[in-house]
């Protein structure tokens, strides 16, 4: 009896380091269940301390591996990572949405560890108008911020949820790991299609070891909608992994700075 692999195509960049970007997205997929193919949009000479090069992938190969992947291969699930220009979000946008894939989960990474801003304005403009073809939004409380141009109160984390949500008509996961004084993390899942708002809570784990947790988070929410889970459920599943996998790797030791977190936990 032949069955079909439950596959998840991830856009995203390279981390030579290998705790985010392609690397953490590949690993995180296969840790749930899932087969991991790739379209690299550009590589980076980075370690656990920081990010020393980052060289973009031409406009055009990018589109080439693009149409190679999607027209061979029938993915359940797209995770979206860093797009670092307007053109390579225009075009992956544009290429997406000639196949019929629903389940994008995108993380809008916009905002560097430094707090330094990761794209300019003509590239975030192309990157709002890319939210609402997302299934899924994945942004942290920085990257929110910039999405609706103010501070979040971290006490109403539901209603920032629910006025991204609405105002990019999609579903939204916004991330408590920026709450310093909270001894849990707190995800917000709001559901755009029943308006529905869900508290996600999982113990906080002291650790230097984060580096790559959005990327692992939301390739793990793909992974899990590629096995049929509903998006309650997939979010609430990868939400767990992730836990289970800072905890098992917070102790462990990678390089000089930030390590990665165990992506096949135990």
């Amino acid at each position: 009896m032949i069955t079909r692999y439950p596959s998840v195509l991830t856009i995203a960049g390279s981390d030579s380091g290998g705790c985010a970007g392609i690397q953490a997205d590949i690993k995180s997929i296969s840790a749930n269940g899932a087969f991991a193919a790739s379209v690299i949009t550009a590589t980076t000479a980075q370690n656990t301390q920081g990010v020393f090069d980052i060289h973009p992938i031409p406009v055009t190969h990018i589109r080439k591996q693009l149409i190679a992947v999607l027209e061979d291969i029938d993915f359940g699930a797209i995770k979206v990572g860093m797009l670092h220009s307007a053109d390579v979000i225009e075009l992956v946008q544009k290429t997406l949405r000639k196949y019929p894939i629903k389940k994008i989960v995108l993380d809008p990474v916009m905002v560097a560890t430094s707090g330094d801003r990761l794209l300019n304005k003509a590239a975030l403009g192309n990157l709002k108008s890319f939210l609402s073809d997302a299934y899924l939004i994945t942004p942290n409380i920085p990257e929110a911020e910039i999405l609706i141009d103010r501070k979040i109160d971290s006490q109403k984390l539901d209603e920032a949820a629910r006025e991204i949500g609405n105002t990019f008509k999609t579903s939204v996961l916004l991330k408590g790991g920026h709450l310093e004084d909270s001894e849990q993390m707190t995800d917000t899942l709001f559901l755009y299609d029943t308006q529905k708002s869900i508290i996600i809570y999982n113990k906080k784990v002291q650790t230097k070891n984060t580096h790559g947790t959005g990327c692992t988070l939301s390739s793990a929410i793909a992974a899990q909608l590629s096995l049929g889970f509903t998006l309650e459920e997939a979010v609430k599943n990868a939400c767990s992994y992730l836990n289970k996998a800072i905890t098992q790797g917070k102790d462990k030791t990678l390089g000089k700075g930030n390590g990665p977190v165990q992506h096949f936990p135990i």
